[in-house]
């Protein structure tokens, strides 16, 4: 996989704000096909900003965007923090609506949109509206509706930033168990450096306002993971080179 041309590569890309905000300046970044990465950094470093280069919603200010396919082969799913469902749509439908607005017609659609939710593990809950789930399920809903679309990328904006600890443990099991058997490549941000050291193979850490990538961490544990890895010394000594290079990179004093 590493040795692989990087499914999708920015380099020195900056991005500046019509109200003259510089969320990204000289930002270099290759991703990997099949590579779950994290990018942790401080409130309004940018981490959203590149997401949203990535899925083409922000454009550049200078720098470039590569990608090893033609970006139309892609087929990325975007994740928010906020499941943002439709709350006059049931579960069924709110899974169905990207392929309704890709005109797919509802019949064809639906023996897909059963197995995304079945896939996370929903099936019993079709019927439902968003105010008669749990926040884990609303989530899993949004999951679902990314499944939906067969994505080669995924792009995680702080999925689980809401949920309580343990809600956000279960989920990300369950969001490896699917990497797992996807094979995605997935850009994963986040505040939370143990999370990140869960999920990724690496974690990048990125600087304050303006924001570039100033640390990166490989994280060399197989999967599937499991809570012998998160209770485990490598585990906690990965979380705290994580944190050593997130204080650097905040301008903090860091005490061994």
């Amino acid at each position: 996989m590493l040795n692989d041309p990087p499914a999708v590569t920015l380099s020195h890309v900056s991005k500046i704000y019509a109200n003259g905000t510089v969320a990204l300046q000289n930002l270099n970044l290759n991703i990997q096909e099949s590579e779950f990465v994290s990018c942790v950094g401080a409130s309004g470093c940018g981490k959203s900003t590149v997401l949203r280069i990535i899925a083409g919603l922000v454009h550049l200010s200078s720098g470039s965007i590569h990608w090893s396919r033609d970006r139309k082969q892609q087929k990325l799913a975007f994740v928010f923090q906020d499941a943002a469902l439709l709350p006059w749509a049931n579960v069924m439908e709110n899974v169905y609506l990207p392929m309704k607005l890709a005109g797919v017609p509802r019949k064809d659609a639906m023996p897909q949109v059963k197995q995304a939710i079945a896939r996370v593990g929903l099936e019993k809950f079709e019927d439902n509206y968003p105010r008669q789930l749990s926040g884990g399920m609303k989530m899993r809903v949004s999951i679902a509706r990314a499944l939906v679309q067969k994505p080669d990328m995924l792009l995680m904006d702080e999925p689980f930033g809401s949920l309580d600890e343990i809600t956000r443990t279960k989920l990300h099991i369950e969001l490896l168990d699917l990497y797992n058997q996807y094979c995605w490549t997935v850009v994963f941000v986040t505040h939370n450096i143990y999370e990140a050291v869960y999920l990724s193979n690496r974690v990048l850490v990125m600087s304050a306002k303006p924001g570039c990538v100033v640390a990166e961490i490989k994280i060399d544990a197989p999967y599937p993971r499991n809570n012998a890895f998160r209770n485990s010394l490598k585990y906690n000594e990965y979380c705290r080179e994580v944190a050593k290079g997130l204080s650097e990179a905040m301008g903090e004093t860091v005490h061994n």
